[in-house]
């Protein structure tokens, strides 16, 4: 990649200027509030009750009748909605889900769009916490361009990569988990086949509570980007992280399998983590709101608690599809009684031949 160029760092403001908070303000919502809430639903030709389902599926906080904190873009925006249901492309219930998706996945990505620009004034520039979040307000003009493309792009990267996950492969996905299963499992009714794994970094409380502020934002940090980078590199999906533990999965045993080796492998051999106890369950799902529900997931949650620090924990059907490759080894365990489960059969999986992912 080409060097950064360089561009004069402006010097933290003492005090905001609110002028500069007003410009800013306007470059982001694209023109001056000048509309209450009844002007803008009005515009877009709905009732205030319609246009206010919706703002509340975007996570708008709720706005009195005189209040003027609307633009000419949010009656477009309203507009653009409304005529999807409308037209009878969407129903007003799919509209409101599709809103809250765009709502709760925008706020979480600018909030830590945000704290990672104040760390790194932070950390580059020797500023305090305080003084770095005054410089945002002067520092976000010269980024909200290629943030925006940037967002876009991977929208739009992501959306292809679902559809093909989703919707083109679904099929084939229930079709080998069909194998070694009589129908009558609890998850035979969910419509998605997938590898379910949970890492759980083992010690993270006691850790957390001896470390700084600074410290302990690097050790999740470092925690994410490592399990990010191995998910993706494994052909899965992150789709959550909860404190100390990540939730991922897979389109096949095999990937899973491979993805939760090379998790307990990368934290057992990092020198600032402590090791993880890893487990994963090829089964069933249901994907709802950017989540996964169904027993698959919650046997992955209670075979990750009786995991040993450093491997990694499969359940005996899951083993099954794994027992002729020889990548796998499967180490049975005795009977262990689990919660909501009953009696379960743990197996511990290792790595046989092969290299295992390999991470550039």
């Amino acid at each position: 990649m080409p060097a950064p160029k360089k561009r004069r760092v402006p010097a933290p403001p003492a005090d905001i200027d609110r002028e500069m908070i007003r410009k800013l303000e306007i470059e982001l919502l694209g023109a001056e509030r000048t509309l209450r809430r009844r002007d803008v639903a009005a515009g877009a030709g709905v009732s205030l009750l319609s246009a206010r389902k919706l703002w509340r599926a975007m996570g708008f906080p709720n706005i009195g009748d005189e209040d003027v904190a609307f633009t000419e873009k949010d009656k477009v925006a309203l507009t653009t909605i409304i005529e999807l249901v409308r037209n009878e492309q969407l129903t007003e219930d799919a509209a409101i889900s599709i809103t809250r998706a765009v709502g709760q996945m925008t706020d979480r990505m600018v909030v830590w769009q945000i704290e990672a620009l104040v760390e790194e004034m932070v950390v580059q520039r020797g500023i305090t916490d305080a003084a770095a979040r005054r410089s945002l307000v002067t520092e976000l003009p010269h980024l909200i361009e290629p943030l925006e493309k940037t967002l876009v792009y991977a929208w739009r990267r992501q959306l292809n990569a679902g559809v093909q996950r989703l919707a083109l492969r679904a099929e084939s996905g229930l079709q080998a988990s069909a194998e070694g299963r009589v129908g009558d499992e609890d998850d035979a009714p969910l419509p998605l086949a997938r590898a379910v794994g949970f890492a759980d970094l083992v010690s993270y409380t006691s850790l957390s509570r001896q470390m700084n502020e600074r410290t302990l934002a690097q050790l999740v940090q470092r925690f994410e980007n490592i399990c990010a980078e191995i998910i993706s590199v494994g052909g899965g999906r992150l789709v959550k992280t909860i404190g100390d533990e990540v939730l991922y999965i897979a389109e096949s045993p095999e990937a899973g399998a491979e993805i939760s080796l090379a998790l307990a492998k990368a934290f057992t051999e990092d020198d600032l983590l402590p090791s993880a106890r890893v487990s994963m369950v090829w089964g069933r799902i249901l994907s709802r709101l950017g989540d996964i529900y169904g027993p698959t997931v919650n046997l992955a949650s209670r075979l990750t608690s009786l995991a040993e620090p450093g491997t990694v924990l499969i359940d005996a059907s899951t083993a099954a599809t794994l027992r002729d490759n020889e990548r796998f080894v499967l180490m049975p365990h005795k009977a262990r009684t689990v919660r909501g489960f009953g009696e379960v059969h743990p197996v511990t999986l290792a790595r046989g031949t092969g290299t295992g992912l390999i991470l550039d």
